[in-house]
Order: structure tokens, then C-alpha cells, then sequence
């Protein structure tokens, strides 16, 4: 058995029902311990030696533990420090800590309201606001179209990342936003997993932040619109770009409902549920269902990798997974199919040259 005092890097507990979450906020790795598994850890945390926590553990718990296997699982998970290292140091405030605080603030919050009910009486009594896939096309130019709409997305997107980051970081996390590429799209991930070490009813905020932002721009842009339909030229052409670019932000906030996707509504969904791998171990229990169905038992996924509450839940959670799928099917005949249709008629229709003109446009 090890001898000796171990040390730890600083760790945070949060209870989770029958669980405690324990992690390294620095590094985002988390583990699950039972409640006395946990006991275990701040016992080794506060000094006492491998033997000594087996005593304790023995004495109050009525069994024996194996602390050295113990003491190596949190020592893969980089809970332990090694010989020689330092212990990670308290992490100072957050950047933009002060900037996330006053976006969540109580006027903040007042602001917000207000455009969502200004925007909501104007819905009401302008229905040629309402967003509508015929909003895309605010130009006759397809390539117009194509170009605005990629780079008008583009801070739209990051903004709702931005929002995560900042709700995070009000809370003292160290949310990182990163850049990166789908294809030929750029797009921007929030890190935030150290969600983890704060309460779970501290964790919403964050997941919905972007969807947040979203449902305040989709309502300036309504406000904007409806503002500048009866002015000149431009002002109409502005105004027919504002309900395009919130048409695409209907249409994230309504790719968020496709949980199968690990979108935000997925967390606040698995946060309530009190899930930690909820997604995969979804999928790999309605997998293995289909397998015992059809006989193949040589490829079944151990599922004892997941706590008892994922695998309770994730034994009914899987068929939401499977109407997401159908989900996406619809999504893509209410947005995609007619924006497609239309482009293609029209690409269609410029193709070629009206009635009494040939092609160079001469009589």
C-alpha cells in the first residue's frame, strides 16, 4: 500500500443526488463517486495516508477498500500530482468576467424583454413579417444572396457562441471560444466543461445563452424590418435583408429542438435529468436492444461504462434520439426543401432568355 502523504490539485465536489461530481476545473476532467468514494477522496485530500483512509473507510463504511487501485484510477483522471510536479494554483477571475456579469444583469435582462414584446405586437399585426423561407430571396441576385447570407451568418454564429462563453465566465469559469471549419463553413465552438464544478441549476444559463441572443436578434431584426419597410429603396432592400437574416436564425433556433445532435437543448435536457453521458448511452442501449433483436450478441457495447441513472433514463431516452432523425426530416421540408425549390427556379429561370430575346439579349 502507498505510503506517505498524497497530493492533490485543487478539486472541486458538487453532490448530485446519491453522486458527487469531482474535477479539475483547469483541465475539465470529471469523475462520478459515490458518496463515500468521495468521503474516501477528501480523507486522502486532507492528509491521511493510503492506510489510514483504509482504516477510516473500513471503520465507518463496513467494508475494506482497495485505496491503492483508488488512488490510480484518480491518478490517470490527473487528480494526483507526480513526483516532482507543482500543484496546480488557484485560477484568477475569468477575462471578461465583468463584461458576462452585465450582459445577465437585471437591466440586461429588462432590454431583452422589451425587444421580444415589442417584436412579439409587431408579429401580431403584421403577418408580412412573419419569417417565411420566401425571405431568403431579398435580392433577385442568387450570388448576392449566396454571399450575404454566408458572411452575415458568420457573427450572428458568433454570437450566440460568445454568449455561452460570457455566461459561462460570469460564473469565474475559463470558457474558451475556438474557430474552427465543417467543410467549407467556419464555425465556433464553446468549451465550457467546467460547468461541472458549479451547482446544477448554475449550469442553464450557460447552455441557453446562445439560444438566448438568438430570440433577442431574431426580434431587432423583426423590429428593423418593420421599421424601415416604408421608406425608400434602400430602405425596403435593408429591410428585406433584416427578415432573411432572421429567417436563419428561426431556423437554428428550431435545429436546437433535434436533440439527437447534442445541441443545447440536449444539455439543459440531460442536466435536468440528472444524465452525464446521456447521448451515448442512449444510443449504445437502443443499439444493443436492435442487436439481441436481430441475433448479433457478439457486437453488444458494455454499458456498465455509464452510471445507473444514465442507464435508467437512457433505456427510454433513446427513442427521443429516433424521432429526432424524423425531426430532421421535417425541419428540412419546412426550411430546406422550399429555400432549394425556389433557387432552383429561379436559377432556372435566368437561365434562359425571355420570350422575342435570344441569347444576347437583342431583338
Amino acid at each position: 500500500m502507498t505510503d506517505g502523504r498524497i497530493t492533490f490539485h485543487p478539486l472541486s465536489f458538487v453532490p448530485e443526488g446519491a453522486d458527487v461530481v469531482v474535477g479539475r476545473g483547469d483541465t475539465g476532467t470529471y469523475a462520478v463517486l459515490p458518496h463515500d468514494g468521495a468521503a474516501l477522496l477528501r480523507r486522502l485530500i486532507g492528509g491521511s495516508t493510503a492506510a489510514e483512509a483504509a482504516t477510516w473507510y473500513e471503520r465507518n463504511f463496513g467494508e475494506a477498500v482497495d485505496v491503492d487501485d483508488f488512488l490510480g484510477s484518480l491518478t490517470d483522471l490527473g487528480f494526483v500530482t507526480s513526483p516532482g510536479s507543482a500543484v496546480a494554483g488557484t485560477a484568477t477571475a475569468p477575462r471578461f468576467q465583468w463584461l458576462g456579469r452585465a450582459l445577465f444583469s437585471a437591466p440586461a435582462w429588462l432590454i431583452y424583454a422589451a425587444v421580444v414584446v415589442l417584436a412579439l405586437i409587431e408579429l401580431a399585426g403584421r403577418p408580412d413579417l412573419r419569417p417565411a423561407a420566401s425571405h431568403v430571396y431579398f435580392t433577385a441576385s442568387l450570388v448576392t444572396v449566396q454571399v450575404v447570407l454566408m458572411f452575415g451568418t458568420i457573427p450572428l454564429s458568433f454570437l450566440h457562441e460568445a454568449y455561452h462563453v460570457l455566461a459561462g465566465q460570469r460564473l469565474g469559469l475559463h470558457s474558451r471560444l475556438g474557430i474552427s471549419n465543417r467543410y467549407n463553413f467556419v464555425v465556433f465552438e464553446t468549451k465550457n466543461n467546467g460547468l461541472l464544478s458549479v451547482r446544477r441549476g448554475q449550469r442553464y444559463l450557460p447552455f441557453l445563452a446562445g439560444m438566448l441572443i438568438d430570440v433577442v436578434m431574431a426580434a431587432a431584426f423583426t423590429l428593423a424590418a418593420g421599421a424601415l419597410a416604408g421608406g425608400g429603396a434602400f430602405s425596403a432592400y435593408t429591410s428585406r435583408l433584416c427578415l432573411a437574416l432572421c429567417f436563419s436564425i428561426v431556423a437554428r433556433l428550431a435545429w436546437q429542438l433535434l436533440l439527437h445532435l447534442r445541441t443545447d437543448l440536449y444539455y439543459v435536457l440531460s442536466t435536468a435529468l440528472n444524465c452525464y453521458d446521456l447521448h451515448d448511452a442512449s444510443r449504445s442501449i437502443l443499439a444493443n436492444r436492435f442487436r439481441r433483436l436481430t441475433g448479433r450478441t457478439s457486437g453488444l457495447v458494455d454499458e456498465t461504462q455509464w452510471t445507473d441513472r444514465d442507464r435508467r433514463v437512457g433505456s427510454w431516452y433513446g427513442w427521443f434520439i429516433a424521432l429526432g432523425f424524423a425531426g430532421t426530416v421535417v425541419l428540412a421540408v419546412v426550411f430546406t426543401v422550399p429555400i432549394a425549390v425556389t433557387y432552383a427556379a429561379r436559377a432556372v429561370q435566368g437561365s434562359w432568355p425571355e420570350p422575342g430575346r435570344g441569347t444576347s439579349g437583342t431583338r
